[in-house]
């Protein structure tokens, strides 16, 4: 019998430390089920092609009600997204502009979007509100660029901290570079800070994890040729397209930090997560520190698990808009 519980008790733990859970019973009421809530995602699209690979894929949750953009190219980066979403069948998905930083230099959709899509709102925080009032339970945040809108909602209207479930991609303990921060957390640095400060134990998913060739697509792989194929369906094709304008600027391939970011932010068993204190410096770069913020941090992913079940979804986009 011993044996058995010991065996329960690790399995248990080992799902405490996937998820990011505390391994102890404080006797509080358990947090309200996140499956079916409202999903809000926060991306940078029409850079890195993976944040268009992920809206590909979370496209076909029924929960995803709002995509706001950041680090937006005088509003072309909600146009790219509002066409990607046409195209894959969700007009019903609200696209909000989101702040401007400034940076052109990641853009990878010159000449994709028809005029005919018009420029999206830029009124946020009302269609946050909107979302937030329209269910009494949680709301999922997906962050996949800056965080700086997330900061001016929390900012803002402080009680959206107890109503959204924050994944952010975004922070490294290991950055590759040591002398910069991550991307995400390096173009804003004080809204980062603002997420620790002013969220409610945020999931960081952070670039230690994603940044692996393992979850990377080049135009060798069979997600390239089935995209770019002569039969595939036109918002495949815009997604191609934008893919081979990274590939001929930037790099000759995406790792798909974001769709792996999507994964946890759906609570898929593929990033493992644990609870940890952790400090910014000024340009954004992390540390652990004891006195610091409770964050969940990735720690591990299962690549192949991911691997296989993010080429599900993308073949299952592909046959279902044929």
């Amino acid at each position: 019998m011993s044996e058995e519980l010991n065996r329960e008790r690790a399995e248990l733990a080992g799902l405490a430390q996937r998820f990011g859970l505390p391994q102890t019973v404080s006797g509080e009421a358990f947090p309200p089920s996140q499956q079916g809530a409202p999903l809000i995602i926060d991306t940078d699209a029409g850079g890195d092609p993976d944040d268009a690979i992920a809206l590909v894929v979370a496209a076909a949750e029924p929960s995803l009600t709002l995509v706001s953009t950041v680090d937006e190219l005088g509003g072309r980066r909600a146009r790219f997204v509002r066409h990607l979403l046409d195209l894959l069948g969700r007009e019903d998905v609200v696209v909000v502009a989101g702040a401007d930083l400034g940076d052109t230099r990641m853009d990878c959709v010159a000449g994709l979007v028809p005029d005919s899509v018009a420029p999206q709102r830029t009124d946020l925080a009302e269609a946050v509100a909107q979302v937030v009032a329209g269910t009494d339970g949680p709301v999922r945040w997906a962050g996949m660029g800056p965080v700086t809108n997330l900061a001016a909602l929390l900012t803002a209207h402080p009680e959206l901290a107890q109503r959204l479930v924050v994944t952010q991609m975004g922070g490294a303990l290991h950055y590759r570079d040591p002398e910069r921060a991550e991307h995400n957390f390096r173009l804003d640095p004080a809204a980062a800070n603002t997420l620790l400060t002013k969220g409610k134990l945020p999931k960081l998913v952070l670039s230690d994890t994603t940044f692996t060739p393992e979850i990377e697509i080049t135009k060798d792989s069979g997600v390239w040729r089935k995209l770019s194929g002569p039969d595939a369906p036109a918002w495949a094709r815009l997604v191609a397209s934008h893919m081979a304008q990274w590939f001929d600027r930037f790099h000759p391939g995406t790792i798909q930090h974001d769709a792996l970011t999507l994964a946890a932010a759906l609570q898929l068993p593929f990033v493992a997560l644990r609870r940890e204190r952790v400090v910014l410096d000024d340009i954004g770069r992390m540390t652990t520190a004891p006195d610091g913020h409770l964050v969940r941090l990735s720690v591990k992913a299962d690549y192949p698990a991911f691997r296989t079940w993010l080429g599900g979804k993308l073949a299952a986009a592909l046959e279902g808009t044929r």
